[in-house]
């Protein structure tokens, strides 16, 4: 059985996938953007099989408003993705982040990424999206890289937000506390699926906590996670009601914050493929399909969101 049809067939057998759109229609969001153009959803490329010309017409054709990629370290590669983002009219937000195990190493080549990225472009990004810094670095450590983006931001204009995400320095929402409190520049991309995973809950034991990062975000990844895993198998399945209510409400708050403010919100769709996305055992083949999830988010927010 091909992954379609495989697809279909568990699709046919639970009967409709519905369970997220109509808890999202039975709870309507009590705030709503009144501008269209105050809410930005984009696109992922991570799991897409192509060239970013093909990615970037994909993403068009499904009606996004742009994408995030990470930066592209090499001039080919740079001039292969702006290309494309002109050719398509699509917006972009980047992804900076680095990988080296020692400290030094690490921060220098964040800040290289950093500079770059708020320097050397020739379409303006939305924001910066960071990978920050490690789990097992110190707190001083860490704040260097809320130090350096802070002054790059003030200087080029540009928002630049830190992901809530497992390995990274706010990894989990206590540790991300005293950050918060610490650092009144800090601004957050939310992933609160890793949360949820890190502390085996809907955080419903964390809401003071959870609220002060709200207050914090810029920039949402809209993957739903659970108790268990930072990604749900597929959202409109009924067994994650409990997980798509909670994701919602927290999303609700965030956008309530942005229309008060009068700020855009941007949101990146970004359920993953494999491994993130659960395979069957033994075919590692995919039990939902990966993008077809991400454009249904994307109507999702927008008819939730959007007046």
């Amino acid at each position: 059985m091909n992954r379609r049809n495989f697809i279909g067939s568990a699709a046919a057998a639970a009967g409709a996938l519905t369970t997220f759109e109509s808890i999202a229609d039975a709870n309507k969001a009590a705030v709503q953007f009144e501008n269209k153009l105050s809410l930005k959803v984009l696109g992922t490329n991570w799991g897409f099989q192509g060239t970013t010309d093909q990615f970037c017409a994909a993403v068009k054709k499904e009606g996004y408003d742009g994408i995030e990629m990470w930066w592209q370290g090499s001039k080919d590669k740079q001039k292969e993705l702006f290309d494309a983002l002109k050719k398509h009219n699509l917006e972009v937000g980047f992804l900076c982040g680095s990988g080296e195990r020692d400290h030094k190493a690490h921060l220098n080549a964040f800040k290289s990424q950093i500079d770059a990225a708020t320097t050397q472009w020739p379409v303006k990004p939305l924001y910066i999206n960071c990978h920050s810094g490690r789990d097992h670095f110190t707190y001083e450590q860490n704040k260097a890289f809320i130090d350096h983006t802070t002054e790059a931001s003030a200087k080029s204009g540009i928002p630049i937000y830190h992901e809530t995400h497992r390995g990274r320095m706010l990894f989990a929402a206590h540790i991300a506390r005293n950050f918060i409190e610490k650092n009144p520049a800090l601004r957050l991309t939310l992933d609160i699926s890793h949360w949820c995973n890190v502390h085996e809950s809907l955080l419903q034991d964390q809401e003071e906590t959870v609220q002060l990062a709200l207050a914090r975000v810029g920039h949402i990844h809209s993957r739903v996670g659970h108790e268990e895993g930072p990604q749900v198998n597929d959202p409109r399945a009924p067994e994650w009601e409990a997980a798509v209510k909670a994701h919602l409400a927290w999303w609700d708050k965030v956008v309530e914050y942005k229309v008060k403010s009068g700020e855009t919100l941007t949101v990146l769709t970004e359920f993953g493929p494999p491994n993130y996305q659960p395979t069957v055992p033994f075919t590692h083949q995919p039990l939902s399909d990966q993008w077809g999830i991400n454009v249904h988010m994307m109507h999702l927010l927008r008819k939730r969101y959007l007046k």
